[in-house]
């Protein structure tokens, strides 16, 4: 009986055009979230632990066993300019899944940020490479380098299905996932959302109290009052 084998790799899929890319340039990911339907982010927890935040950027699923950056290291080698390692550990705290070195080696390969469902160390060297660094933690443990792992293959991270190629939008308030398949569409949306969000900006800048819609919203025959 064959040994299972300590990595599976899909070593090339198609990522999103820069023609895709480009309506989210600027976009907050309140606003990606809601131009599709209000969902799309991962878990509150997973958190940027370095100073840069902001990541725009195709997906380069990982998936690592605990307590092991093997398949991340290799994942190095499958990068594009442009990709987003993101590394489930299934949420493994006991030891990190990437410091500075790795994260250092991901930069020169081209990828524009890290996001891990882990945890990770090296906080003032990951500061000094400079791309975007987000995990549920930190700790100086370290880890082995023997797998399994996954590289180019689906993988769940924060609640949150990632397939290779979907576009990663992160900023301070976290990390949205946009599939490859809807980028059009939830692309298209987001120039409506830019719109309601500029009139919400200008009407609290006028000295609204409340919004709009309220009061007919408390007129409702749902809403009971008791004094």
């Amino acid at each position: 009986m064959a040994d299972a084998p300590a990595l599976t790799i899909r070593r090339d899929w198609p990522r999103p055009s820069e023609a895709e890319r480009a309506a989210f340039r600027d976009a907050p990911t309140g606003w990606v979230v809601d131009a599709q339907g209000r969902r799309g982010a991962l878990d509150h927890r997973i958190r940027p632990v370095t100073r840069a935040t902001r990541i725009l950027g195709a997906a380069l699923p990982v998936w690592s066993r605990g307590g092991d950056n093997l398949a991340p290291y290799a994942a190095l080698r499958f990068a594009r300019p442009g990709d987003v390692l993101m590394v489930a550990t299934e949420a493994f705290e006991t030891a990190s899944v990437a410091g500075d070195i790795l994260v250092g080696m991901a930069r020169n390969a081209g990828i524009v940020g890290c996001i891990t469902d882990g945890v990770v160390r090296d906080i003032p060297g990951l500061d000094a490479v400079g791309i975007p660094v987000f995990a549920r933690g930190v700790t100086p443990n370290s880890p082995q380098k023997d797998g399994p792992g996954t590289i180019g293959l689906p993988i769940v991270l924060g609640g949150a299905t990632v397939a290779p190629g979907d576009l990663i939008v992160a900023d301070g308030d976290g990390v949205v996932v946009v599939p490859r398949a809807t980028l059009a569409v939830v692309g298209a949306e987001l120039a409506a959302i830019a719109r309601k969000e500029a009139e919400m900006d200008a009407t609290v800048q006028a000295g609204a109290k409340e919004p709009g819609w309220l009061a007919e919203r408390l007129s409702r025959p749902d809403v009971r009052f008791v004094d």
